[in-house]
């Protein structure tokens, strides 16, 4: 997150909790180089996840390859993730069903090893 102006706080991501789990903003970039989550970043006044993945935006590749990485990394079934809005937009939300304290504490915890890591 070096792009990140020196002295001031990451944005915090909203994760909504819903009936069967958490929904997060999400900010895909496809066709990159590589498949990463990156941290949070700040995408027209809104906190979302940043997320780059090889798969190119048809027929929905990047949205399965972006749900892939969500589930890989919160370690929970990949069938439990899914771009449930913005599918063909570069700002998407995406789905987790499972426990909403569960997941939301699962990741604001996997959010705070961005913020571990060097820049």
């Amino acid at each position: 997150m070096g792009d990140r102006a020196r002295g001031r706080p990451a944005p915090q991501l909203k994760i909504r909790q819903t009936e069967t789990g958490i929904a997060i903003p999400v900010r895909l970039s496809p066709r990159s180089a590589y498949d990463a989550l990156e941290g949070v970043e700040d995408s027209q006044g809104d906190p979302v996840l940043k997320a780059r993945v090889r798969a190119v935006p048809e027929s929905g590749n990047a949205n399965r390859a972006l749900e892939a990485l969500i589930a890989n990394w919160l370690d929970v079934p990949q069938s439990s993730v899914a771009v449930i809005r913005g599918a063909k937009a570069r700002i998407k939300v995406v789905a987790i069903v499972g426990s909403p304290v569960g997941l939301s504490a699962l990741v604001a915890t996997r959010l705070a090893a961005f913020c571990e890591s060097p820049d």
